[in-house]
């Protein structure tokens, strides 16, 4: 019976650890986001791509994509120069981490400010390198067509 308890307690300990841990990834991860969010909005270019790894994806609203952090931060470049006031945010609605802690799948909504969209959903592959949350591939679906644009 003692040996029986201990095993019990040694399975609800390490379940309780490894919850915590996800716990902190998936808030660590939110917090990327937001940051991501308010480097958007100041139009601050490496804000956003410090996220991205050197082989970053971008598959933006309308089906566009591109490969590569420096690219893509170079397309986000042109982008703000040619329309000032433009603007994304991203609410994440859920972020699940895979059981060995290494990647996290996020999805949710985003909003596109005189953009072309108002936005859709959006989903987001995270890698964790070297103890650092790194986005490998965001998608984005436009849902909300722009009229305007």
């Amino acid at each position: 019976m003692k040996l029986l308890f201990i095993f019990l307690f040694m399975v609800f300990f390490h379940f309780a650890i490894a919850q915590n841990m996800h716990s902190n990834d998936i808030a660590t991860i939110k917090s990327c986001r937001a940051a991501s969010n308010n480097a958007i909005a100041r139009h601050d270019v490496y804000g956003i791509a410090k996220y991205w790894l050197d082989n970053f994806v971008q598959i933006i609203g309308r089906g566009v994509y591109q490969t590569g952090k420096d690219s893509i931060a170079a397309s986000w470049k042109t982008l703000f120069k040619s329309n000032p006031q433009i603007g994304y945010v991203r609410n994440p609605n859920e972020i699940v981490v895979s059981d060995n802690d290494t990647l996290a799948w996020e999805r949710g909504t985003w909003i596109g400010i005189h953009s072309y969209s108002k936005g859709g959903n959006y989903a987001a592959m995270w890698i964790k390198r070297n103890g650092t949350w790194m986005l490998k591939a965001e998608l984005f679906v436009s849902l909300k067509a722009n009229k305007q644009q």
